[in-house]
């Protein structure tokens, strides 16, 4: 007979201790233990899986299936994997739900069956959604309902399932609260088997802390097959969807949407959304990063005023801030230019994050721009990576942003060498911070 033991656990990294402690000694976390009742068993152990020599066992081609959905594809890899556990993750509003009901409104049109389980709102309220967003289809089924027992009997019926949150799913097993490390564990365990048993894509909505990350233990990402993090806010009308995690693809991929009044669609035309500089302005350049496969042009925008404090204020949105606080420091050492008398403030225009170093030399020229109160030309772009020495460093794929600057209409780029093949853009090389100074 199975023996009741009491425990308490850590809600944040699942540490658990036989007796209660204010601060965890895992993780760190205070007051983060709660009282938890688990059940030892007395059953035997299973019968051992055959042992297969791996020159034995034969390579199974991915299936991938479309979701109509063409940015939400290629973050996926190419479409969704059968089979596939999926996080997906994201602030409160910024469009998980309305995008998850959307791809099982398009893969019931093309015959699959979808089942959409909320445990959060009611069936009414979800139609009221699909109105909305053209998500009616006769093979999409809804389910209310918060007991994992119920739902699982119901899962091998459908095609795709989409689990609406896993943070209020409980199982009828563990004593614990919904929303528990004890619960979410047991959850995502459970609906993994079900997805590799029964080949049917899973989809998991997850909670996200204050600190920006999925609530719940860390081994929920581990166990699943792709994490998906929704970025942007919510007052805006892009949202940005990037993979952390994806067994079946690449992690460098992003995804751009838009949200309009039929829900969250791809954003077409992308290449003008993060930039539409007109005339030559005082602390803005342009750039190209690359997210992925894709080149985007963006825009760096720095203000650069006198400090009336002894610590001037050092500000970046979009851009790495120590990194700028190292490019500061930079330009002090090799141009002589006094920036602990000023305050520097540096923007990337449309809530992108530039996460590479290839927008080192856009953000010197912006901030120089702004210092010596001169513009820099509309038709000019700047791709370079900026060294502790003042040196211009080379950039991944730096021929393909060239030709995508090229195509958006700019004619001249600063650059760190001068491409192997003719484009049809003028490239600038410069070795060095002094020569941007020259050249401005």
């Amino acid at each position: 007979m199975a023996k009741l033991q009491q425990l308490f656990e850590c809600q944040q990294c699942g540490y658990q201790s036989r007796k209660w402690m204010g601060r965890c000694p895992e993780c760190g976390g205070w007051d983060s233990f709660v009282e938890v009742t688990t059940q030892k068993s007395s059953k035997k152990a299973t019968k051992l899986t055959k042992v297969t020599p791996i020159t034995e066992v034969n390579s199974q081609q991915i299936n991938r299936v479309s979701t109509q959905i063409e940015e939400f594809d290629l973050v996926l890899g190419g479409g969704l994997v059968e089979g596939s556990l999926v996080l997906v993750g994201g602030s409160p509003g910024v469009g998980k739900s309305t995008l998850l009901l959307k791809v099982c409104a398009n893969l019931a049109q093309k015959g699959k069956k979808a089942l959409y389980v909320s445990a959060e709102e009611s069936a009414s309220q979800i139609k009221m959604r699909a109105d909305r967003i053209g998500a009616n289809t006769k093979n999409l089924y809804l389910l209310n309902e918060l007991v994992l027992e119920n739902v699982v009997k119901e899962m091998p019926k459908y095609d795709v399932v989409v689990i609406d949150s896993v943070q209020t799913l409980y199982s009828q097993e563990i004593t614990s609260a919904p929303g528990s490390v004890s619960q979410v564990k047991a959850i995502t365990f459970e609906l993994m088997r079900i997805a590799k048993e029964h080949q049917i894509p899973i989809f998991i909505v997850g909670h996200i802390t204050k600190e920006g990350s999925i609530a719940g233990p860390r081994i929920l990402e581990h166990m699943v097959d792709t994490v998906l993090y929704f970025e942007g806010d919510s007052s805006r009308e892009l949202r940005i969807l990037r993979s952390f995690k994806n067994r079946f693809g690449s992690i460098s991929e992003i995804g751009i949407f838009e949200m309009t009044s039929k829900g969250l669609v791809s954003a077409k035309e992308i290449a003008k959304r993060f930039f539409n500089k007109k005339e030559a302005l005082v602390g803005s350049t342009a750039t190209v990063v690359m997210e992925g496969s894709r080149p985007l042009i963006l825009e760096v925008q720095a203000l650069v005023a006198p400090s009336g404090y002894s610590n001037p204020k050092r500000s970046a949105t979009g851009f790495d801030p120590n990194r700028l606080t190292m490019l500061l420091a930079l330009l002090e050492k090799k141009l002589e230019l006094p920036f602990n008398q000023y305050d520097v403030f540096v923007n990337i225009v449309g809530g992108i994050k530039i996460s590479e170093t290839g927008a080192d030399l856009a953000v010197v020229a912006s901030i120089l721009s702004s210092f010596r109160n001169r513009a820099v030309s509309e038709e000019s772009i700047f791709i370079g990576e900026v060294g502790l020495t003042g040196e211009v460093r080379d950039v991944m794929m730096q021929e393909f942003r060239l030709k995508e600057a090229a195509m958006q209409g700019f004619k001249r780029a600063i650059v760190p060498s001068k491409p192997l093949v003719e484009l049809p853009i003028k490239s600038y090389p410069v070795e060095s911070v002094e020569q941007i100074v020259e050249w401005m």
